[in-house]
Formats: C-alpha cells, sequence, structure tokens
C-alpha cells in the first residue's frame, strides 16, 4: 500500500504554460480519491506527474513516505489504467493480462493461476483467447483493468477509463472498479470530469479548477456543504439557481436576503446568521438546488418565490419547471486564473479546502495567502435566463403559462461570497 502526499506541486509546461498551482493533496493507504475538474482543469497532468510520466516543476512529491520526484516510472509501484485501454494488439487478451508478470519473471503456473482467478473476477474468463481488436469497448477496459490489477502495485491511477463507453457500460463497470479496488485495498487516485463517477465511487473528492484545489472531502461534504460556489455548480446533476441578494438585518429583528422583487427571511437561529449579517449593506451569492425548491399551495405559508411557468421538461423520472421571477441570476465565480499573465491566485480558496490540507500535510507548511477573485455582476448570470429551475417530481404540478408560487427550505441555501467562497458559521 501507498500514502501520496504532494506538497505544494507545481507543473509549467515550456512557454509557461501554468497546469497545476501550488497542489497541496493527499491520498491515504486504501483511499479512493477521486480528482474531478471541467476538461484542462489539470487533473490528467496531476496524475501523469505521480505516475512519472511528466516532471515536477516546483513543490514535492511523497510515495509510501518516501520522495519520489526523481524516481523512474518502473521505480514508483504503480500501475496506470488509460482512458483508451492501450492494449497491446498483438497479444490474446491472456497475454495482456500475463505481460507485467512475464516481465518480473514471475513462476509461469502462478502467472496462469492468476490470469485466471482475475479474468473470472473481470468477466472476461471466455475472451482469454482473443485478441483486443475482436473485443467491445467494455473487454477491452477490462483487460486493461486486470493488467494494471495483476501484479498487486501499492498505487493505482485511473485517467477517465470509462468516458468512452455507453451510460450502461460505464454504471456496470463503475461498480465492478468499486468493488474490486476495495476488495484489494490498494490506494487509487481516479480522475474524471463526470460527477455521478465521483460521487459514486470516491471516498473524498477533489474537485479542481484552472489548475487549482477549489474543494476537498467526502462526497456528502463537497455536495452538501461545498467550499465555493464553482464546487456547488460543478457538483450539480441540474442546473444550480444562483441568485444575487442583498444582505439587510431590518432592526436586528431577522436577517433579510433581498433578491430584488422578492426577499426571503433567515432566523438568527440559523448558524449562519451572524456571518451572513457580516455582509449588510452588500451582495452575496445565494445557491439553490432546484430540489430545495417546491411547488407551494396558496394557503401555505412560508418563504417563497413568486412567478409565471415558462416551460415544463420532462427528464422520464421526473419533471423540471423554469419559472420567471425576475430575480438576477449570477455567473459561477472563477478564480483568479494563475495561467493568465502576471496571475498569481493560488484558487485553493474555500475553509474547508485549506483547513484540512493544512491538517493532512505531513509538512505542515502553511498555505499562501489567499487572494480575492474578481466580482461577478448581477445579471452577467449563466443560466439561458434569469429562471428559477425547480424540481418536481413524477408528476408536473404546474403547466406552461401558470402562476406559480414556489417554496423555498431556507435550511438549504447555499451562501457564498462574491467571490465565490462559502459563507462560514463562527468557529467555537
Amino acid at each position: 500500500m501507498s500514502t501520496v502526499v504532494l506538497d505544494n506541486v507545481t507543473k509549467v509546461y515550456p512557454g509557461g504554460y501554468l497546469a497545476v498551482d501550488r497542489m497541496n493533496l493527499r491520498a491515504d493507504d486504501g483511499e479512493l480519491l477521486v480528482l474531478l475538474g471541467p476538461s484542462g482543469c489539470g487533473k490528467s497532468t496531476l496524475l501523469r506527474m505521480i505516475a512519472g510520466l511528466e516532471e515536477i516543476t516546483e513543490g514535492d512529491l511523497w510515495l509510501g513516505g518516501k520522495i519520489a520526484n526523481h524516481l523512474a516510472p518502473r521505480d514508483r509501484d504503480v500501475a496506470m489504467v488509460f482512458q483508451n485501454g492501450a492494449l497491446y494488439p498483438h497479444r490474446t487478451v491472456r497475454g495482456n493480462l500475463s505481460f507485467p508478470l512475464e516481465i518480473a519473471k514471475a513462476d509461469p503456473a502462478m502467472v496462469r493461476e492468476r490470469v485466471i482467478e482475475l479474468s473470472k473476477a473481470l468477466h472476461i474468463d471466455e475472451t482469454l483467447d482473443r485478441r483486443p481488436g475482436t473485443l467491445s469497448g467494455g473487454q477491452r477496459q477490462r483487460v486493461a483493468m486486470g493488467r494494471a490489477i495483476v501484479r498487486q502495485p501499492s498505487l493505482f491511477l485511473m485517467d477517465e477509463p470509462l468516458s468512452n463507453l455507453d451510460a450502461g457500460m460505464r454504471t456496470e463497470l463503475r461498480m465492478e472498479i468499486s468493488s474490486l479496488v476495495r476488495a484489494l485495498g490498494v490506494t487509487t487516485i481516479y480522475v474524471t470530469h463526470d460527477q455521478v463517477e465521483a460521487l459514486t465511487l470516491a471516498d473524498r473528492i477533489a474537485i479542481m479548477n484552472r489548475g487549482v484545489l477549489q474543494d476537498i472531502g467526502t462526497p456528502a461534504q463537497v455536495y452538501n456543504d461545498p467550499a465555493t460556489a464553482f464546487t456547488a455548480a460543478f457538483l450539480s446533476s441540474q442546473q444550480l439557481n444562483l441568485l444575487g441578494a442583498t444582505v439587510r438585518t431590518p432592526q436586528n429583528q431577522y436577517i433579510l436576503l433581498d433578491f430584488g422583487t422578492h426577499q426571503i427571511t433567515m432566523p438568527w437561529t440559523d448558524p449562519r446568521a451572524y456571518a451572513v449579517s457580516r455582509h449588510t449593506g452588500s451582495m452575496i451569492i445565494v445557491g439553490i438546488r432546484p430540489d430545495a425548491l417546491a411547488p407551494m399551495p396558496e394557503k401555505m405559508d412560508g418563504p417563497c418565490f413568486m412567478g409565471r411557468v415558462r416551460t415544463l421538461e420532462y427528464h422520464g423520472h421526473e419533471w423540471l419547471a423554469y419559472v420567471e421571477a425576475g430575480i438576477p441570476a449570477m455567473a459561477v465565480p472563477e478564480p483568479p486564473d494563475p495561467r493568465a499573465k502576471n496571475g498569481n491566485g493560488n484558487g485553493n480558496g474555500g475553509g474547508r479546502a485549506r483547513s484540512m490540507m493544512r491538517r493532512l500535510l505531513s509538512s505542515g507548511e502553511e498555505f499562501p495567502a489567499e487572494e480575492a477573485a474578481p466580482q461577478s455582476q448581477p445579471g452577467s448570470g449563466s443560466h439561458r435566463r434569469a429562471d428559477l429551475i425547480v424540481r418536481l417530481g413524477a408528476r408536473p404540478f404546474w403547466k406552461a403559462g401558470e402562476h406559480a408560487r414556489v417554496a423555498v427550505d431556507v435550511s438549504r441555501l447555499m451562501l457564498f461570497t462574491q467571490s465565490g467562497a462559502r459563507i462560514d458559521p463562527p468557529r467555537r
């Protein structure tokens, strides 16, 4: 087994392109850590530096408690599974699976036994005498996984291994990867841009954007209590409602979130109330997932928005409603781009991301001071229109053009500064 620690790791390509900026990260023994982020965010580059396929420009990589910056890939005891399988086309499935053990000069009887055992576990035992060109995409990925697993390395690195497969095959292989990795107890770092894969596979998720860490935590932590507005938006299966609200405290009786055409009150008993009150007179960003909104009967009282149903969308298992409520939409705040000319933001924003990294890094080195991102302006939103997206369940409830009252679950509001950092309650 192997613990992986990245201590202020930076990667700059020739020409000055900054791919990864001061990354601090740790994967513990036996942990399945998922690196999640949009295309081009630096997650595959990070994986390749761990494998030794890319040189580290600055910082240190520790594998199993030993510094590994200058170790050759073959000396790192790492197995990597790529997006395209990368099999030897002239060798059969049996030959591909046995190749790493043959190179290590393992006992032939043991090699045969292990290949048969592993092929049964991966459901490819009937393909052992076939060549890769005759296999389906899912079968080729199973063979690629088997070739990585067969020599029992101390660390698995998986670079979007399911992205080329259809939805049904991705679901099937996702379950197999999860069960195999946990049965073997091998530390695994898994790269994906698919939030469903991340949430279903990971022990912890590290979210990246523009080469910097945005948030890290268990799937429940990063989904329910995201450190940044970017994390909240990226982990939404439906588009996140990001709204601009001005904070007011009328006679200190309660917190009022003023959306212009609507107001929502937050009681002082809410754990976040005092932190939010520090922004009195200023605009904040309020994130609301579609399932935190619901149709509200006319006779019911409580926090709500009102508007007109512009359209309904049928998704098979549920309906979504788009309600025009006249509330300004906000763009997802981006961190300062360290890749831009003269850019130097570290982007490790978010209280939990920074505090967890300080605790996890064995070196104990502090992060550089956090820098504020440019402020987003109301009306520059990323929504198709400034609609409220409401999750309705199996029945549509409303019709297009109807007046709608939308109940708001205030306890599930996600509150961020204009720079996109979560508004945290004070520490006790």
